[in-house]
């Protein structure tokens, strides 16, 4: 049985620590408005005891009454700032929560974003702790009026008659019992259903993604099936965590009712006795009945606390990921790189029973151009990502001008390369910001020069507002071969003293192809390149090629010598051209 940790208690209590002022000033307006509420009760008892017959006074009475006004407004104002106290520390709680969950996201390893579906980190951050925002809301709120109700009522009734008020105290940690003994059988069924929701949410993230793929492969009904399983599967967990925690209520009531009950038998056999007047037994009986109430409500915050609760343990464990390493204390800057890269015995896997590169030995002398070629799965993005950094290398090193690139910064490291991927990413903005991301300070006219040195000038000139149109989320309306166009001419612009290649030109028309590996091999010129391609034509003219299987390199040389050789590599050149 899953129980609370205390570590994600400590955790949620460290992000309420800053405002420490506001829930101080909680506690104080929650104190009056439940003395002010807890001392209505009397002053009505009072009243009740004045309108008797055999001492009646109604010039006492309305005094009473203007008393009892002062005393709710009372109450009704501290209620309302103990709202306004409640809801700064519960949103701003949450905001800080978000936003750390969001800079984790931006320090986190590609390991993680590779392993774990984009819907349910998205769920982590969005849904989760909304949940944990309702809960802790409701949990300030009610839980601390709640408390100090059944404490401030005990007082009361202690003051006015020690034995009844006995009574009330035996019987109440049965209500306690049963509240806590719920409680905790409760969390495990919300922690599964918060976990079946991000599943959920990853499911139709996915499906959103991925519309044509699945309507071009006539997948429709088995994606639906797959939806109602999980959505099955949640109602379930949904069911069950909402039945078990709701049988806290009417558990209570039952309890409190017993309560209600004991205080009227003993308060009216006192009352008879003459050890209470009516006004004070009228008065015990409001009391047993505000003392019941928030145990009704406690058992309701205690059930959404639980799921509240959940949702933070699962925010948590994605706020306390392990992020990229950080840059060595020593770590130094990569200022005008030469592009000398040297690759030293290196090893990676991206699972310790999977082995995919080994040992790999290579020497790129500035501004060479080396192309890496292969079949599938054989390394070539794996060995890009080893240079970028994305990943580190398990065995051997990797060096820049002579110095390993775990002891430079990882930002001056990743801005001496220029990207061009097979899978474009284009941000929500004006065609004019996506082009400035490497170089914010560009001006118009460098903007507009690296787009025709890239051939994006024409069809940008025919968008709405050139220029300045504003596209959606990964390009929009664009074509893929257009948005592969600016990638390109964003790196263009940034004129990085490195660069990577990836498929650059894989989605864009054999003329239009041939116009930009002219103005690659312009950008390339003193710049150390990196050209993974498929199609061995765009990479005939390379300094040296790499061909990789298996996560080595098993052949190294131009292309006639690789020819030459007649090796694997001249088996993939047939493949192509051979008629």
């Amino acid at each position: 049985m899953k129980k609370l940790p205390t570590a994600d208690l400590r955790a949620v209590l460290r992000y309420i620590r800053p405002y420490t002022g506001h829930l101080i000033l909680s506690v104080i307006f929650a104190f009056i408005m439940v003395y002010e509420t807890l001392h209505v009760p009397s002053l009505i008892g009072d009243a009740i005891d004045l309108m008797l017959p055999e001492k009646t006074d109604f010039s006492a009475v309305m005094t009473i009454l203007l008393e009892m006004v002062v005393y709710i407004v009372l109450s009704a104002v501290s209620q309302w700032l103990l709202s306004l106290c409640n809801n700064h520390i519960a949103y701003r709680v949450v905001q800080n929560m978000r936003k750390e969950a969001f800079d984790k996201l931006q320090k986190l390893p590609l390991g993680y974003l590779d392993k774990h579906p984009y819907g349910e980190v998205v769920s982590r951050i969005i849904t989760d702790v909304d949940q944990f925002s309702d809960g802790l809301l409701m949990g300030f709120t009610q839980l601390l009026t709640g408390v100090m109700t059944i404490i401030g009522t005990l007082v009361f009734m202690f003051m006015m008659s020690p034995a009844v008020a006995t009574v009330v105290v035996f019987v109440t940690p049965l209500s306690l019992f049963t509240a806590a003994f719920i409680a905790k059988r409760s969390y495990a069924l919300f922690h599964k259903q918060a976990e079946v929701r991000g599943e959920q949410t990853a499911y139709i993230e996915e499906m959103i993604g991925q519309q044509k793929t699945t309507k071009a492969f006539g997948r429709e009904q088995e994606a639906v099936a797959q939806f109602d399983e999980i959505n099955r599967e949640l109602e379930t967990c949904s069911r069950k965590a909402v039945f078990f925690s709701s049988t806290t209520n009417p558990s209570t009531r039952f309890v409190n009712s017993l309560v209600y009950a004991g205080v009227g038998v003993f308060g009216a056999i006192a009352a008879i006795n003459g050890r209470l007047s009516v006004g004070q037994l009228s008065c015990f009986l409001s009391y047993a009945n505000q003392y019941t109430k928030p145990f009704n409500e406690i058992s309701a915050v205690v059930t959404e606390l639980q799921n509240s609760l959940a949702c933070a343990a699962r925010v948590l464990e994605f706020i306390n990921e392990k992020p990229l390493p950080p840059d060595a204390a020593d770590a130094v800057s990569l200022d005008d790189p030469q592009g000398h890269i040297v690759l030293s015995n290196v090893s990676f896997s991206y699972s310790p029973d999977r082995p995919l590169i080994q040992n790999v030995n290579l020497e790129v002398k500035p501004s060479q151009r080396i192309a890496i070629v292969g079949p599938t799965g054989c390394g070539k993005t794996t060995l890009i990502n080893l240079l970028m950094r994305f990943y580190d290398v398990d065995d051997g090193n990797i060096s820049i001008d002579g110095i390993d690139i775990r002891k430079l910064t990882t930002r001056s490291l990743r801005k001496g390369y220029g990207m061009v991927l097979q899978e474009t990413w284009l941000k929500s903005g004006t065609i004019r910001e996506n082009l400035a991301m490497g170089r914010p300070d560009a001006s118009g006219d460098e903007i507009v020069a690296a787009a025709k040195a890239a051939h994006a000038h024409s069809f940008i000139r025919r968008l709405p507002n050139g220029y300045d149109t504003v596209i959606a989320e990964d390009g929009g309306g664009l074509s893929q071969g257009q948005k592969q166009l600016l990638c390109i001419a964003r790196v263009m612009l940034c004129q990085p003293p490195m660069l990577i290649l990836d498929e650059a030109t894989s989605s864009i028309d054999t003329r239009t192809e041939i116009k930009i590996q002219k103005a690659f091999a312009t950008l390339m010129k003193g710049r150390t390149t990196f050209i993974v391609a498929h199609r061995l034509s765009t990479i005939l003219e390379a300094d040296c090629i790499l061909v990789m299987r298996d996560g080595n390199i098993i052949e190294q040389g131009t292309h006639k010598e690789l020819l030459a050789a007649n090796g694997f590599y001249t088996q993939l050149y047939n493949s192509q051209f051979a008629h």
